[in-house]
Formats: structure tokens, sequence, C-alpha cells
């Protein structure tokens, strides 16, 4: 009995990049009904943004999760897996309403790299305080980014609205759960 092999041709990078640069880009002709296309295109593109700092988070938070020690790490290291997961849906649902909206999502991580909205994270191994401290700066990013998006397009669609305002109440309970543990109890953080 012969076997047959199955060649894979191989693709230069330059090859790879337009493969996929091609089919990244390609948007539909539609929009989501009672939209017009150009203001459902535009929509899109701006809840692209907020595709890109989600997924920035919760690489954060998974960085941070894997990287924190300290007296209250088994705390701090548990929350922060739960708020991955919670920031990971967020990161879905917003490319499924780009999506609906006849644009193409983007979560290539080349395209990560390229449209980085926020500054390396600085920390590798460090104290539960000290990551909670950079951490809360990525919330405020992303709180304040959320309601950015909300102010410009939200009166437009509301089915993207409402996402975003739902996000962005979960998003504050999230930040709300990691100043916690900076309060020192007067309020101060």
């Amino acid at each position: 009995m012969s076997t047959k092999s199955i060649h894979f041709p191989i693709l230069t990078l330059t090859e790879k990049s337009s493969a996929l640069t091609a089919d990244v880009n390609k948007n539909a002709v539609f929009t989501a009904p009672g939209l017009d296309k150009k203001v459902g295109h535009s929509i899109a593109d701006a809840l692209q943004a907020r595709l890109q700092g989600l997924n920035e988070l919760q690489l954060i938070l998974k960085h941070a999760h894997w990287n924190v020690v300290g007296p209250n790490f088994i705390a701090v290291h548990e929350m922060l897996d739960s708020q991955v997961d919670e920031v990971r849906d967020f990161v879905d649902e917003i490319a499924e309403r780009i999506a609906t909206l006849g644009v193409a999502p983007n979560g290539l991580s080349g395209n990560l790299v390229a449209n980085r909205q926020t500054p390396e994270y600085p920390l590798g191994r460090a104290s539960a305080q000290d990551h909670l401290r950079i951490i809360d700066q990525f919330y405020s990013h992303n709180i304040e980014s959320h309601r950015v998006v909300l102010a410009h397009y939200g009166e437009f669609d509301p089915i993207s609205e409402d996402l975003l305002v739902a996000q962005t109440r979960a998003l504050e309970k999230l930040q709300w759960f990691l100043r916690a543990h900076l309060d020192k109890g007067d309020g101060n953080i």
C-alpha cells in the first residue's frame, strides 16, 4: 500500500502578510438593518478601536495574574483570572457587533501591535499592590474610551449603545473590585 503525501505550499512572509490583509480588510456591502451603510461601518470602525483596547486589557490582566506575588497573592490572582474571563467575553461581544455591522473585526496579533493604544505594561514579577495600581490606569483608559464612543455614536445605534453601556457598567465594577484592594480605608487609593 502506498501513501500519498500532501504538499502544503510555503508562503513567504510577504505573501502571508498580503493574504491576511486582503481577507481581514474586506467589508460587507451591508450593515445592520435600519442603519445607513456608511454610518454602520463608521460605528464598526469605532468599535474596532474598543476591540483593540479590550484585547490589550485582557492580555494585561492575564500577564498580571501570572506575575502577582506577595501577601495578597491568592486573592488578587483569583480576582484577576475571573476579570480576564469577563473582559474576553466583552471582546467577543464587540467583535460580533462589528461583524453584524458589516465590517470584519480584526483581532490579529499584528494589528494589535500596530494599533496599540496603551504603553507596554511595565511590570513582570511584582507585588499585588504594584500590579493593581498600574491595572487601575488601564481600566480608566478603557472606561473613558468606551464613553467617548458612546458620546459620538450612541444616538445613531441604540444596539451598540446598549452593548457599550453594559460593558462600561461592568468595567467600572471590575475596577471597583480592584480599587477596593488599593483603598487604605479612607477612600484614597
